[in-house]
């Protein structure tokens, strides 16, 4: 006999957010995607170690290795770039965490201003923690928010 659910078990809990940054896309990207590796960690305030481990250069299949803080506990993952397109995305995926990010940008006709959007998807969740699933959403959104807010100072200042 099948136990039916509430709800279901292997939807993903996604956050999101979308910013505006005053400047042209092709800086933004350089920045998010083609320096991705310098400068994740800058605007991950919860990763305390983080190690790519292909080098320095973003490409499709580079990996990295990371230490993040949350709720007082250290998580380690592996996460993998999964799609690479300049200009307009960079996508990665945990390899040994059910997680994925996307950051996504385009600009209007007038190259300004560049719209990142930075999309955190939990790609599975514990049945046992399906009961705070409105709580945890909150959180990545609260956290989305802030990855796009941090990047956008980030880029002003350098």
């Amino acid at each position: 006999m099948r136990l039916k659910l509430p709800f279901d078990s292997t939807k993903p809990v996604v956050g999101e957010a979308t910013i505006e940054i005053d400047k042209p896309l092709c800086d933004v990207f350089a920045y998010v995607g083609e320096q991705f590796f310098n400068n994740y960690p800058k605007w991950a305030v919860e990763v305390v170690k983080f190690e790519p481990l292909d080098g320095n250069k973003v490409f499709v299949g580079a990996k990295a290795k990371q230490v993040r803080v949350d709720n007082d506990a250290e998580i380690e993952s592996t996460f993998a770039i999964t799609d690479f397109s300049p200009f307009d995305k960079l996508i990665l995926k945990g390899l040994d965490q059910p997680y994925k990010h996307s950051y996504i940008l385009n600009a209007n006709e007038q190259r300004k201003p560049t719209r990142l959007t930075f999309r955190f998807e939990l790609l599975e969740l514990d049945i046992f923690m399906r009961p705070f699933e409105k709580l945890i959403r909150y959180a990545i959104e609260d956290g989305a928010e802030n990855t796009v807010e941090n990047i956008k100072k980030l880029i002003a200042v350098e």
